[in-house]
């Protein structure tokens, strides 16, 4: 483990009861107890993951929404306060430069949270396209913790220890409270596919981890009753794969639009000029070459990143991120393929380890929205 590599506020938590790993330049668990166990406690009860090793920026001033409105792929003027939404920021090119999620806090004060491992890149691009507006950009990283609570009673677990109503925070709608009596950010977000929250405990630098340490005590001991997981980066990532949703690096880069990776909900093309417009309706107009896919395992296999996607013979994409489901107990991955290789229902083969394995293109998530994921019914 690299001896510069930075440390959140739980570091001697994750030290103890964890397997570390360095990622993005922190250290961080990728399980305690197990990857399978972890996940499959969020899909059927609740975890607990730290995640303050994301980036935080606050942006204020009287130019906050026209700025993020041309730095950002979606309508920042349909925020109201206390609301989010997911976003993208993209290049000249129309490439994904990363994607994050934004939240309108009050009128002219915008709160951004963004991938760990661009922090320093979406900072400086940030501030390099701040200068003709009357803006104000703020990296508060380090000083403010970040846990993820996810799962079907993560609400439950929390009203434990907060006087806030949560059952009236919507999805994507956010609140101010005080969680075990410390000053806290809420919001009804997550990147499990499950209903959470993403908790913020505001003004607690690193160099003074203890309110940290105690709120996440108190939402672990609040989780007692339905026997609540600390989580690791290992059944975040299966767990958000199984949900259909992208990573950054994998799925995501600077050499892959929105259109390209599916994601085009986001980006609102009927807005004013926004960095990546022209090349977005150029691509629209002419279509995808490719596209992403979620593929399904149909022979014992477990496909991973950069394994070569094959139609009729012939290369026509490759892997993006794959991974053993603990709830199919199958083989999923997502791919990138050549856009007549992309229907639904379709079936490829995916090389792995010189083996050719049968696979079909389904829907994403890839589990039962009736009885997994925050629109579960049961």
């Amino acid at each position: 483990m690299s001896q510069e590599s930075k440390k959140t506020h739980l570091h001697k938590f994750h030290k103890q009861r964890g397997k570390l790993t360095s990622f993005a330049n922190f250290e961080m668990p990728v399980w305690y107890e197990g990857i399978i166990p972890e996940h499959l406690a969020v899909r059927d009860r609740v975890g607990i993951f730290d995640v303050t090793h994301m980036g935080r920026v606050l942006i204020t001033g009287s130019d906050g929404e026209a700025f993020l409105n041309y730095v950002t792929v979606n309508d920042v003027s349909a925020l109201t306060p206390l609301s989010a939404h997911y976003s993208i920021m993209c290049n000249e090119e129309g490439g994904i430069k990363d994607d994050f999620v934004l939240s309108k806090i009050e009128k002219d004060r915008f709160f951004m949270v963004y991938n760990a491992s661009n922090r320093a890149k979406n900072y400086s691009w940030l501030k390099e396209h701040a200068t003709q507006f009357n803006v104000k950009i703020v990296d508060i990283s380090d000083h403010v913790a970040m846990f993820a609570v996810q799962g079907p009673k993560a609400q439950e677990t929390l009203q434990k220890v907060t006087s806030t109503d949560l059952s009236e925070v919507k999805r994507f709608k956010c609140t101010w409270t005080e969680l075990a009596g410390f000053k806290t950010f809420l919001s009804r977000t997550g990147y499990t596919g499950e209903d959470g929250f993403e908790v913020f405990i505001w003004d607690t630098p690193t160099s003074k981890p203890e309110k940290a340490v105690d709120a996440w005590n108190a939402i672990l001991q609040a989780g007692k009753q339905f026997d609540i997981a600390p989580c690791g980066l290992g059944a975040r990532d299966t767990l958000r794969l199984e949900a259909g949703m992208c990573l950054y690096g994998n799925e995501l880069d600077e050499e892959t639009t929105p259109l390209e990776a599916r994601i085009s909900f986001a980006v609102k093309l009927q807005k004013e000029n926004f960095i990546g417009k022209e090349a977005l309706l150029k691509q629209k107009d002419k279509g995808v070459k490719r596209k992403r896919v979620s593929l399904k395992m149909l022979d014992r296999g477990i496909p991973r990143q950069n394994h070569k996607v094959y139609k009729d013979g012939k290369e026509t994409g490759e892997i993006t991120s794959g991974t053993f489901s603990p709830l199919l107990k199958r083989g999923i991955a997502m791919a990138l393929v050549q856009s007549d290789h992309a229907k639904r229902g379709e079936e490829v083969i995916v090389k792995i380890r010189n083996q050719e394995v049968n696979a079909q293109i389904v829907k994403s998530p890839f589990y039962a929205t009736n009885l997994y994921g925050y629109a579960r019914k049961s």
